[in-house]
């Protein structure tokens, strides 16, 4: 499973009902799992991003599906970003010639 960081904003619409953004927190883990992705751990921020999620999923293109139906309901804004592990980084390293 790979590990993703979505950095994401309030939308115009998503900051008017705003006070449902724990119900939808909710309903986009649902959803999440209809695309084969786990949001792991999400989190509300102070600063240029309102919200910080932790995702995993089987591949890149479940991901993308996932984000392509989240943002579609116009509440809010994604910056993906794949997360490498350790281990992960210690294979990459390991593929660098010296």
């Amino acid at each position: 499973m790979a590990t993703y960081i979505a950095l994401c904003k309030f939308t115009d619409q998503g900051i008017r009902t705003v006070r449902d953004t724990v119900k939808r927190a909710d309903a986009a883990r649902e959803m999440a799992g209809r695309f084969g992705v786990q949001m792991t751990d999400i989190y509300w921020t102070l600063g240029k991003y309102d919200l910080v999620v932790e995702c995993t999923a089987k591949d890149d293109d479940s991901l993308i599906a996932f984000n392509l139906a989240l943002s579609s309901a116009g509440n809010v804004r994604m910056q993906t970003l794949r997360a490498l592990d350790r281990g992960e980084m210690e294979k990459v390293l390991g593929k660098l010639t010296q």
